[in-house]
């Protein structure tokens, strides 16, 4: 009885064993595939990642060139203003009498303008007005940058 009780012992030992074995492999090979998984995951982010980058770099350099170009434009307007090669002037309503001083409708002798009346501004002003319109093109610039990158930030996230 005794021998038969040692081999029942060591059959069901070697029994455990096998099952303990094939427990084990079986978690080794789920372990792997979720090792797997992750890293497909993690080289797809950062395909996408890279091509966010990219497309962002593309955005930056646009706005760049677009505010570098408002601000181009804007110096070659300042300088003609300061050289008075070019001169702003407004529409000036010649019926207005408002101010007590109706302005005439005809042009003089030495104007060119033809059309509705029109006021020179002074150097200074036109000046400021330039600036005022750059400070303002330099905004909507900055703004249509923000909502390119909120645009794009936003897609990725669908």
């Amino acid at each position: 009885m005794a021998g038969s009780g040692v081999a029942a012992w060591k059959w069901q030992a070697n029994s455990y064993e096998r099952q303990l074995a094939t427990q084990a492999e079986v978690h080794q090979r789920e372990r792997e595939q979720a090792a797997v998984a992750v890293i497909e995951w993690q080289e797809r982010q950062q395909v996408e990642r890279r091509a966010l980058e990219t497309r962002l770099q593309v955005n930056d350099e646009t706005h760049y060139k677009e505010l570098r170009d408002a601000q181009t434009n804007q110096a070659r307007l300042r300088d003609r203003l300061a050289t008075a090669d070019l001169r702003l002037s407004v529409l000036v309503d010649a019926d207005e009498s408002a101010c007590g001083c109706p302005v005439p409708t005809g042009s003089g002798a030495g104007g060119v303008v033809h059309g509705r009346t029109r006021a020179r501004l002074d150097p200074a002003a036109a000046q400021r007005i330039i600036a005022i319109a750059g400070d303002g093109d330099q905004g909507l610039i900055a703004l249509r940058a923000c909502q390119a990158y909120a645009r794009e930030i936003s897609t990725l996230k669908r």
